[in-house]
């Protein structure tokens, strides 16, 4: 059983061979490339598998959702957790290393930093400047409040930070390798 969603692409010289009795979840891609990507019977690949490459799922084998499979086989009876990276990862994943914190001398407690923020109070008019006063007539307060409510409302729908997928330029890319061809 194929779900829907999933993506089969061999490149050339290259094909996906999927045996009777595999059940492949909804959103699962996998993309044949330099051989032959083989799932044989009875393999159960949970929604949103990545396989990419050349290699061999055992027979009832059982792969966790979210797996990423890069060239690489996987033996016949082998349950792979959800979310596992399997084969060559392709890039290796730097350590950061934090610096340790230096120990703290009782005898010299260390200096404390105000991080309130700091409130600046508007300046007092001067001698020289005569007070402005305000030429907008009042405007009841429930008017005021539903005219600022629609003005935000309409920023909002404007602001390409609200309207935006998080993830979108990644997703664009992967669907711009897979179908290069597909504008």
């Amino acid at each position: 059983m194929i779900s829907s969603g999933v993506i089969l692409r061999a490149n050339p010289e290259s094909r996906i061979i999927i045996a009777p009795g595999v059940c492949i979840g909804a959103g699962s891609v996998l993309h044949a490339d330099q051989g032959t990507l083989e799932i044989e019977t009875g393999v159960n690949l949970g929604t949103g598998v990545l396989v990419v490459g050349h290699g061999t799922i055992g027979a009832n084998a059982c792969i966790g959702s979210l797996t990423t499979i890069w060239n690489a086989s996987i033996e016949r009876l082998t349950v792979v957790p959800a979310g596992s990276v399997v084969g060559d990862v392709g890039r290796q994943v730097a350590e950061v290393c934090v610096p340790a914190t230096p120990p703290v001398d009782s005898s010299n407690p260390p200096e404390t930093v105000n991080h309130s923020p700091q409130i600046a109070s508007p300046p007092s008019p001067s001698p020289e400047q005569p007070e402005q006063q305000d030429v907008n007539p009042p405007v009841d307060s429930q008017r005021r409040s539903s005219e600022s409510t629609t003005e935000e409302e309409a920023e909002s729908a404007n602001s390409p930070a609200e309207n935006s997928v998080y993830g979108q330029g990644s997703v664009d890319r992967i669907l711009k390798t897979l179908f290069p061809y597909n504008q």
